[in-house]
C-alpha cells in the first residue's frame, strides 16, 4: 500500500484529457469566472445561502480573494453557468494550496442558484469539478496521497447526498461553538515566562512558521507558505489578536488570530468575534498559554460590544480542544462536514 501512494497521482488514478462539460441539454452556456464577475458571484453565493439556511453570508471583498494567488489559472479552474438571460445561476471552482507537502489536495467548491435546481446542474458541475481537480492532481507531480475534498454544513442534505453519489465520502467533521459574553468570563491570568503581545508586521513570519509547526500534527493539515497565509490572514482583526511570546527568548509559542464577519450577524441573530485561528508549539503545550488567549479574546470581544465568542473545531482534534472549549463556557451550535475522494 505504501508504495502505491508514493506513485505520481496521474499513475494512480488517470486524469481525463477533457474535464467532463456540463451537457447543452441544461440549457445554459459555461465559461470560465474572471475578477470582472465579483459583484454577480457574490450576489449568486448570497442567494445560494440563503437557500440552503447557511449560517453565514459571502461578501464582496470574500469573493474578489477567490482570484488572489499567483499559483491559480482562472481560465482552467473555474466555471460558471448563465442562463438565456445573461444571468449567472451556477459556478463551480476548485483551487489547490501551494504548500501541501504531506497530501496533495484539491479543493471543490461550487453552487446553483435555486432557481437552477432540480434538472441536474448541480451534478454536471461535480463531475467538472472532479475532472478538473483530477487533473490539477496529475499536473502535481508529487509522489505523495491525494484527495479531492469539499466542506459541506452539515444540514445541507442535498449537497450532501449529491457529492456522496458522485463517490464523495464524509471524511471529517467539524463543530461551530459558541460562548455569550454577558456572563462571568474567564480571568485573563498571566502566564509566567510568557507575555500576550499585539500580532504585528514584524511578528507576522513568526506567526506563520509558529502555525505551521503547531498544526504540523493535525489531520489534513498543511503548511501554509507566505503567500497563502498573506492571503488568509489579511481580514483578520490586529485589535482582536494577540501572541504569546516567550520572555526569555523572544520566540512565539502560541497565538490567536480574529476575525469580523458583519455580515453574519444578522443571519445567525448575534454580534460575535470569530476565532479563526489558535495554536500553541509542542513544547509549551500544558502552561495555559490557550486559555490565556481564549480569555484575553473574550474580554477583547465583549469590550467592543460583542454579544458572542465563536470558534470552529475538528471534533478529531489530537489536542483536546473540543473540551478546552467545552470547559471554557462554549457550546455546540452548528456544524460541518469534509467530503473527499482519497486518491
Amino acid at each position: 500500500m505504501t508504495s502505491e501512494l508514493l506513485r505520481p497521482p496521474a499513475e494512480r488514478a488517470p486524469a481525463p484529457l477533457t474535464p467532463p462539460m456540463p451537457p447543452a441539454s441544461l440549457g445554459l452556456t459555461w465559461r470560465p469566472l474572471t475578477p470582472a464577475d465579483v459583484a454577480e458571484l457574490a450576489a449568486l453565493c448570497c442567494a445560494v445561502e440563503a437557500a440552503d439556511a447557511a449560517p453565514f453570508r459571502t461578501t464582496l471583498e470574500e469573493t474578489a480573494e477567490r482570484f488572489e494567488g499567483t499559483w491559480k489559472r482562472h481560465e482552467l479552474d473555474t466555471l460558471a453557468g448563465v442562463d438565456a438571460t445573461g444571468r449567472m445561476v451556477a459556478f463551480g471552482q476548485v483551487t489547490t494550496n501551494p504548500g501541501d507537502e504531506g497530501t496533495v489536495r484539491v479543493f471543490l467548491e461550487g453552487g446553483v442558484h435555486p432557481d437552477a435546481r432540480g434538472r441536474g446542474v448541480g451534478r454536471a458541475l461535480v463531475a467538472w469539478m472532479d475532472g478538473r481537480g483530477r487533473q490539477l492532481l496529475a499536473e502535481s507531480g508529487k509522489e505523495l496521497p491525494a484527495r479531492l475534498l469539499t466542506y459541506l454544513e452539515a444540514v445541507h442534505d442535498g449537497a450532501r447526498a449529491l457529492y456522496a453519489e458522485s463517490g464523495f465520502t464524509p471524511m471529517r467533521y467539524y463543530t461551530e461553538m459558541r460562548r455569550p459574553l454577558d456572563v462571568e468570563l474567564p480571568a485573563v491570568r498571566a502566564v509566567d515566562g510568557f507575555s500576550l503581545v499585539p500580532w504585528t508586521p514584524e511578528l507576522d513570519d513568526a506567526v506563520r512558521r509558529a502555525h505551521n509547526e503547531a498544526f504540523a500534527d493535525h489531520w489534513g493539515s498543511e503548511p501554509m507558505t507566505a503567500e497563502t497565509w498573506a492571503l488568509r490572514t489579511g481580514s483578520y482583526v490586529r485589535d482582536w489578536s494577540r501572541v504569546a511570546v516567550e520572555d526569555a527568548t523572544g520566540e512565539v509559542a502560541g497565538y490567536l488570530l480574529s476575525t469580523r464577519y458583519e455580515q453574519d450577524w444578522p443571519v445567525l441573530g448575534h454580534s460575535f468575534g470569530y476565532t479563526s485561528m489558535l495554536g500553541v508549539r509542542r513544547p509549551w503545550r500544558g502552561r495555559g498559554l490557550a486559555v490565556a488567549l481564549l480569555a484575553w479574546a473574550m474580554a477583547a470581544y465583549r469590550a467592543d460590544g460583542m454579544e458572542f465568542a465563536r470558534l470552529g473545531v475538528d471534533t478529531a482534534n489530537p489536542s483536546g480542544a473540543h473540551g478546552l472549549y467545552a470547559a471554557l463556557g462554549y457550546e455546540v451550535d452548528d456544524g460541518s462536514v469534509m467530503y473527499s475522494i482519497e486518491i
